[in-house]
Order: C-alpha cells, then sequence, then structure tokens
C-alpha cells in the first residue's frame, strides 16, 4: 500500500499564530490521505478607531466591524460625495474658477495654500479637494455648481438616500462642520459609488500633484514724503501637493480610492478600497485615536484580511481533498 502524507506549513503573522491540528485521516481506495485541518478564524485586531466596517466587496459580506452603525461626524471623507454631484452635473473640467472671499473658511480658520485670486480649472480644483483636501478647493467646486452651493448640499443630500445611505446628512460641501454625519455601514456605500467613477478613482490615487499659479508678491516699499507706496509684480510659481493618505504615497497597497479625513470632533478617518491578497474589500475607519491611529489600523485591518484568505484557501484545499 502507497502512503501520501500532507503537511501544510504556515507562517506566523503579525498578532496571529496558527498551529497545524490534529489530523484527520480519510481512507480514499488504497490510499491514506492525511488532512490538516485549517484553524478558526482569529479574532478581531484591536483597532483603535471608534467605528470600522471592511467588506468584502465582491460578496458584500463583512469581515470586520466595530461599531458600524454609530453615526459621527466625518470631515473630509465628504469631500467624496460632492465630487460625485459636481461629476454628475456635467459641467466643463477645463473651466477656469477662482478662489474668493466665499471659499476662505470662517468655521475653523483652517490654513490653505490657494491664496483668494487664485484661477484654476474645475479638474485642478478637483485635484487638491480629493489629493490634498483643500477645503477651498471643494468650496469652489460647489459654489460653482449648477445654482450655487445650497443646490451642491442638497443634491449630495438626495445622492445620499439614493445610494441608501439612511443616517446620513450633509450640511457644507467639506466636512468642516460636525454637522456633516454619516456610520460606517452608510459610508461603504458611498465609497463603492464613488469607485464606479473612473475619475474619482484615478485622483484619489495620485500620490503627488502640482500646479503652476501666478501670485502677486511685494517687491519693495518706497517711501514719499506723506505715504508709503508698496509694488508689487506677478510671478509664476509651482507649487507641490502630497495625497493625505501615506499609504497611497508609499505606493505599497493596491488601492483602488482613498480619501481621508480629520477635525475634532470627528476624530482621524479613512476610507478606502483595495485589493488584499486576492480579495477586493472596502475600509471605514472612523475617529481614530492620535495622528497615526487610521493608518495603524488599516495595516492591522490589512494583516487580519490576509490571514482570512489564507484561512480560506486552506478549507478550501483540504476540501478539495475529501471524497
Amino acid at each position: 500500500m502507497k502512503w501520501i502524507s500532507t503537511f501544510l506549513l504556515l507562517s506566523v503573522l503579525p498578532g496571529l499564530a496558527i498551529s497545524v491540528q490534529a489530523m484527520a485521516n480519510e481512507t480514499v481506495g488504497a490510499q491514506h490521505v492525511v488532512i490538516a485541518e485549517p484553524q478558526s478564524l482569529p479574532d478581531q485586531p484591536r483597532l483603535s478607531a471608534l467605528s470600522v466596517l471592511v467588506l468584502d466587496e465582491t460578496t458584500g459580506s463583512t469581515l470586520l466591524d466595530k461599531n458600524p452603525d454609530l453615526e459621527t461626524p466625518i470631515a473630509s471623507i465628504s469631500k467624496l460625495m460632492t465630487a460625485m454631484v459636481v461629476l454628475d452635473a456635467k459641467q466643463p473640467m477645463n473651466e477656469k474658477l477662482a478662489v474668493t472671499e466665499a471659499d476662505v473658511d470662517k468655521l475653523r480658520h483652517s490654513s490653505s495654500r490657494l491664496a483668494v485670486g487664485t484661477v484654476l480649472t474645475r479638474a485642478q480644483m478637483f485635484h487638491l479637494a480629493l489629493i490634498a483636501s483643500e477645503n477651498r478647493a471643494a468650496f469652489a467646486l460647489a459654489r460653482n455648481y449648477p445654482g450655487g452651493e445650497a443646490k451642491c448640499i442638497q443634491a449630495m443630500n438626495r445622492k445620499a438616500q439614493a445610494l441608501g445611505m439612511t443616517h446620513t446628512v450633509f450640511e457644507d460641501p467639506t466636512g468642516l462642520t460636525s454637522h456633516n454625519q454619516s456610520t460606517a455601514e452608510d459610508l461603504a456605500k458611498m465609497v463603492q459609488a464613488a469607485a464606479g467613477y473612473q475619475v474619482i478613482h484615478e485622483i484619489t490615487t495620485t500620490a503627488h500633484y502640482q500646479i503652476t499659479r501666478t501670485a502677486r508678491v511685494k517687491v519693495r516699499q518706497k517711501r514719499h514724503a506723506h505715504h508709503h507706496a508698496v509694488v508689487w509684480r506677478s510671478v509664476t510659481q509651482e507649487v507641490a501637493f502630497n495625497n493625505t493618505n501615506p499609504l497611497v504615497r508609499e505606493g505599497q497597497w493596491d488601492i483602488g480610492l482613498s480619501k481621508t479625513g480629520y477635525i475634532n470632533e470627528a476624530g482621524h478617518c479613512l476610507v478606502m478600497q483595495a485589493k488584499i491578497a486576492s480579495e477586493r474589500v472596502v475600509i471605514v475607519i472612523l475617529d481614530s485615536m492620535g495622528k497615526y491611529g487610521r493608518i495603524n489600523d488599516a495595516k492591522r485591518i490589512r494583516q487580519w484580511v490576509e490571514a482570512h484568505v489564507k484561512h480560506n484557501e486552506m478549507a478550501s484545499a483540504a476540501s478539495d481533498l475529501l471524497p
């Protein structure tokens, strides 16, 4: 009689130790097959975020969750909805838009590298709103929406309802207000919808972006008998912007969509569509602790999903060996 032994050697993954279980012996004709039984799925990773949801995008099944129905401020994650309704309006992307005083953040007085008077195309504003989370760019897009900012916000709420986001409300196009609220479950729907826009996919996965702008700079100040005259001149400047998600910049993830967000009330937030191992997943991380909390949470989720996929592959292989 010929004996065949099958042994599965498992690597120890971070935060996860898998050992070979008791062997289940099955006699198949004249052959004796030894099958390693895969261990049950590991516990969920310890995450700092207040609310988390990870979905298998292909099946729609939940892989990980933590308070997924908790309503919370979502900060600049809001800009994904702004981007979708602006694209739905089908306005010319090469149309030039100017940053005005109306685009200045008067709520939190956040800084911006887009000075009042800066003129960029709608496409450039789009890039800056999604890559660098530039609030003035998002305000400019909404203000130039057909009917103005109020109509843009109405469209954002209508689209949320159409997507089944029943626990979501938008009051501004940037997320600077804490009244822009949603749940991880709702945001997973928004991420999947936004990923269907090729432009949003391409822009949010761009690591770096540069614009050329004309700015007025003070050359010198002339002194006269009764007044001072300031001399200005126009100069051309190259300004570089980086993606606010370091995982995009590092380039070691297969990311299909990405957006970060932060205000005090929302904490550090991150949504992504990504391919981990062989699975396309949607990741929603809300209110992580500390500047790097959301990134560390994302890395722990990746390790867990990789272990999940490995577990399923083991189970499938064991099943194939059964008579």
